[in-house]
């Protein structure tokens, strides 16, 4: 059997304090320094996992200190890591295997197949055994006066964004998937299916106006503030609205095109003329001024 881990209070932390005995001397000394910003809680059954590898208890480590919506596909870790897919790939299964991660594949609202990584810091078994041990105790029922109850605050609708002035399929699907792609360049910009049917027709306007994709992407996506995004969402539409560009010359709206009215025979000398109405030619008729007769 492994040994257990021992406590911190143990006297690691306290390397000359002694609790009799002596300590192995070829035995690790831990000098340890409390972290108070940017650390990770990881558990000891994750660490001290007697059944995987270190390759695999170090990925998951890995991962759990990501933020949401971070990529860990084998790809991106192969190219962050110099161990390469296949490895990384039997180190993903492990990790399944055990209940620290599971994969499913699913349809986005665009059409799109994805995978859905989740990643747990407790393994799926050993959490459900630790879920009835952790319930708090029933307490009797008392008669109290009952509170009145809160309505939850409704989400804040989000800005109104441009419209295009010819809309079509494949012009709404560009911009979908223009939405949808800008988590791979910031993570925050992870956005729900309802805020992305809401901003597609803002990012089409956009696209109307001769910008390439990856043009509107970097306008989205560029000089983002460092703190966390609360209403991501509410930031792109602001940002469609404020930075929209102007439409190109040939957009611009015609003049409404002159009259041209019917032909007419002139009553007085049967020659043609042009005039809403029958009636006379300008030599013909005698309401005009002297300068206009023939």
């Amino acid at each position: 059997m492994r040994p257990h881990a021992q406590s911190r209070n143990s006297g690691k932390n306290h390397p000359h304090r002694h609790t009799g005995g002596h300590a192995h001397p070829g035995g690790v000394i831990h000098d340890n320094t409390r972290h108070t910003t940017r650390f990770t809680v990881i558990g000891n059954h994750l660490t001290q996992h007697p059944d995987l590898s270190l390759l695999a208890i170090g990925l998951a480590c890995h991962i759990q200190s990501l933020p949401t919506g971070a990529s860990i596909d084998i790809k991106s870790l192969a190219a962050r890591f110099p161990e390469g897919p296949t490895r990384i790939a039997a180190a993903l299964r492990e990790l399944e295997t055990h209940g620290y991660l599971s994969r499913t594949r699913e349809r986005t609202p665009t059409g799109r197949v994805v995978t859905r990584t989740v990643s747990r810091n407790q393994p799926r078994g050993h959490r459900d055994r630790a879920a009835p041990e952790a319930a708090p105790p029933k307490l009797p029922a008392r008669r109290t006066a009952t509170a009145p109850q809160q309505t939850p605050a409704r989400p804040r609708a989000l800005p109104a964004v441009p419209k295009p002035a010819y809309s079509s399929p494949t012009l709404l699907q560009s911009a979908t998937e223009v939405l949808a792609g800008l988590r791979r360049t910031d993570p925050r910009l992870l956005l729900s299916a309802t805020d992305t049917e809401h901003l597609a027709p803002g990012v089409a306007a956009w696209l109307e106006r001769d910008l390439t994709p990856t043009a509107v992407r970097h306008a989205l996506t560029s000089d983002l503030p460092p703190e966390p995004l609360r209403r991501p969402a509410a930031l792109l539409a602001h940002r469609l609205t404020a930075q929209l560009p102007p439409l190109p010359p040939y957009h611009a709206p015609e003049p409404p095109p002159a009259v041209r009215h019917p032909l007419q025979n002139c009553q007085g000398c049967d020659r043609a003329f042009r005039a809403p109405a029958p009636g006379r030619c300008r030599d013909c008729r005698s309401d005009l001024p002297e300068g206009h007769l023939a």
